[in-house]
């Protein structure tokens, strides 16, 4: 199938509803070896997914250099590149010390490069993070770029180094920064890449802001984004592309034993909430997984659900996905069973 496209709201831009996430590229939860990498980077090209997303933190740096390697063989305009500032990396001064030792701010990375990182979000470090991804991806440039995580699952919420401190960090020196290099046609469309909600409505006030990347916190189980965030977006012409639309893992999964929500073991409540989901989806012979990947596009505001993968099956698994046919009946049984609010909207 070709995968439609979305323009990428007042930018010039155009992505596949489809996006690329590169996140467990960089050794998420285990290592992987280069070539399946790889080859997972380019079976997504050859998929018709024309958004690739990455970020210096996945596997301090290892995500985009995997990508890079991959996209350097197609014609550069032939998708859209996605990256991230905030964090800044340099050579780790012990070699010695184990992989997970080597990321900051979460174990959950298995592998990556032996680089060390540190938040940075003044004009500079901004500067030098984006030199930094332009020299792993081994590209000219890069078409999108994002402010990553201020919010408070990494930071917190008090002290010199918490989400406040670190939001008047990124509007003073982070957004001036990459105001610049929008004007100067460095990148065309920039933004935040969050798992807050809350916190993305804030960045939308304060700046000028294209686009933004949102993880976890709109999707089939669960919309808190669409109290404030999403229909600020909507208003402001700021595109959404969406990560997370699994939720870590449990709405592709299913409620099974051991399940991931939000990166941790699903407790009861959501494990029995998803179980209903589930059952509605049965009853219309539609899997799980389908229905969760082709909500999140019912809504005006998004225009890409950003999706990992470690092998090309995979990703010819979620593109299968996307194609697949959702009834109508199915977001009203949903709805009519509470698992949805009447205003949220759905599919057509």
């Amino acid at each position: 199938m070709s995968l439609p496209q979305r323009p990428l709201g007042r930018t010039k831009l155009t992505v596949s509803v489809l996006g690329f996430g590169s996140a467990p590229l960089g050794d998420l939860y285990a290592k992987l070896d280069d070539a399946t990498a790889i080859a997972t980077v380019e079976a997504a090209h050859a998929a018709d997914v024309t958004l690739f997303d990455t970020s210096p933190h996945y596997g301090n740096g290892l995500a985009e250099h995997r990508c890079g390697t991959a996209l350097r063989r197609v014609p550069r305009a032939s998708f859209v590149l996605s990256t991230k500032v905030g964090r800044v990396m340099a050579p780790q001064a012990d070699p010695s010390a184990p992989p997970r030792a080597l990321n900051a701010t979460s174990a959950n990375f298995a592998g990556g490069l032996p680089h060390r990182p540190r938040f940075d979000y003044s004009r500079d470090g901004v500067l030098r993070s984006f030199e930094q991804s332009l020299l792993r991806l081994g590209t000219d440039r890069i078409d999108i770029l994002l402010i990553h995580d201020v919010d408070r699952f990494i930071h917190g919420a008090d002290g010199p180094t918490g989400v406040e401190a670190r939001f008047a960090e990124a509007m003073a020196g982070a957004y001036p920064a990459l105001d610049e290099l929008r004007a100067s046609g460095a990148v065309q469309a920039i933004g935040v890449g969050l798992n807050d909600a809350a916190m993305c409505a804030r960045f939308a006030r304060a700046g000028d802001f294209d686009c933004m990347l949102l993880a976890g916190r709109y999707s089939l189980l669960e919309q808190p984004a669409m109290a404030e965030f999403l229909p600020l977006a909507h208003a402001k012409g700021i595109a959404v592309m969406l990560g997370g639309v699994f939720n870590s893992g449990i709405l592709a999964t299913g409620p099974i034993e051991g399940a991931r929500y939000n990166y941790r073991p699903a407790k009861p409540e959501v494990l029995e909430r998803v179980r209903r989901i589930e059952r509605v989806c049965a009853a219309h012979g539609v899997a799980l997984a389908d229905a969760a990947l082709n909500f999140p596009l019912g809504h005006p505001a998004v225009v890409s659900v950003v999706l990992g993968g470690v092998t090309p099956a995979e990703v010819a698994r979620n593109v299968a996905s996307l194609g697949r046919p959702i009834p109508a009946a199915l977001w009203r049984d949903l709805k009519g069973e509470a698992l949805l609010a009447p205003e949220v909207p759905v599919p057509s």
